[in-house]
Order: C-alpha cells, then sequence, then structure tokens
C-alpha cells in the first residue's frame, strides 16, 4: 500500500508538491517575499506633484506585494506565486505594479484572480497594447512579448491574482523604469479610463 505520509514542507520541483496559498495567513508556505513601498514607485506615476504630496502625508506606504516559490530558474520548470496590489490612487492614477517585460522576451505568462477587481495593462515593445479587466474566477492569458501590470481598481480590496511563467524567463524592470507605460489606467467620472501616459518616451 501507498505511503501518504508526505512532508508537507518538502518541495519537490523532481516530483511535485502541493502547496497551501490561503491568502489569509499571508502565504507562510512561499519562499521569497517582495514587497514595493511608495519611494519604491517613484517616476512611476504621471502625476509627481500628488505622488510627492502622497509620500509626504500619508508616508510610505505599501503599494504590492508578491510571493513566490523560489523555482530553480531551469528550462522546462514553472515558477508560480501570488500578487497583491492594494487599493489606492496617486492622483486620479491607480495603485498599480511596476510592470515588466520577460528578459526572455518570448515568454507567455498566465494569471488567475482570485479576489478584487482591476486590469491588466499590457503593451509590446512596438507599441500594441489592451487592457484586460480582472475579477475572481478569471483567468488571463498575457502572450509573449508583451509588458504586463497589474492595476487595482477597487477603492477598497486588494487585487489578490496567481501567476505562472517559465522558470528561466527573467524580469526586465528596467525599460519599463526608463520608458514607462504608452497608457495608464485613470479614475474618471467615477470609472476606470484608460489614457494617454504624458511622461512616455
Amino acid at each position: 500500500m501507498a505511503d501518504f505520509n508526505v512532508d508537507k514542507q518538502t518541495f519537490d520541483y523532481i516530483r511535485g508538491f502541493t502547496i497551501d496559498l490561503d491568502m489569509k495567513t499571508g502565504m507562510s508556505g512561499m519562499k521569497k517575499t517582495s514587497r514595493r513601498y511608495l519611494s519604491q514607485m517613484k517616476g512611476m506615476f504621471s502625476d509627481d506633484a500628488a505622488y510627492e504630496k502622497k509620500l509626504e502625508e500619508e508616508g510610505d506606504v505599501l503599494v504590492y506585494e508578491f510571493h513566490e516559490m523560489g523555482v530553480p530558474e531551469h528550462p522546462g520548470d514553472l515558477a508560480f506565486g501570488c500578487s497583491i496590489t492594494y487599493p489606492g490612487k496617486v492622483g486620479e492614477e491607480y495603485y498599480m505594479t511596476k510592470g515588466h517585460f520577460h528578459t526572455i522576451l518570448d515568454t507567455a505568462e498566465v494569471y488567475y484572480c482570485l479576489g478584487g477587481h482591476g486590469y491588466m495593462l499590457m503593451e509590446s515593445p512596438e507599441g500594441d497594447w489592451l487592457a484586460h479587466e480582472l475579477t475572481p474566477g478569471k483567468a488571463l492569458y498575457v502572450p509573449k512579448r508583451y509588458a504586463h501590470r497589474s492595476v487595482n481598481v477597487d477603492p477598497e480590496q486588494p487585487l489578490l491574482t496567481f501567476f505562472v511563467f517559465r522558470a528561466d524567463a527573467g524580469h526586465d524592470y528596467g525599460t519599463i523604469e526608463t520608458k514607462g507605460y504608452r497608457k495608464l489606467l485613470v479614475e474618471k467620472d467615477g470609472k476606470p479610463a484608460v489614457t494617454d501616459n504624458p511622461k512616455w518616451s
């Protein structure tokens, strides 16, 4: 008879494993946790004056965090984890992740929305862009060659997503930090709206 007394803390990348992604426990099983505070988002929002005012008045608030398994970065393996983007705005622009291309540009990624309400803002190097809505139960396929950024449009609840991509893909944040996105998601007349980024270069 098979022995089912498996050590739940063993992450066996050869034979497989399971992990509890209960968002209420802080995903304690994840090996890597990264947090991005407002001070680390300098230059990401379009309204610099609103950014400086918010930082001064509210302090260095947490904008988003993500939790990863720390899977070996080998071809054929899959990296996965969870992302939490908190509610808030800088001026009229919603809180968002920095966004990134993959270092291996021909890499797709899948997101699954676990909670909240947001959008995935995407664009290719050639200038094509899309904004896909995320609500609980929706899965999103981010095609290869597209930078992607999570945006939380809910004024009260965090946007919670699960993601998976090829483990050796890497992340290119530098392009976004330098050039920005062509489009932004802002609140207009109480609703999310896409607008041109005046800082895009």
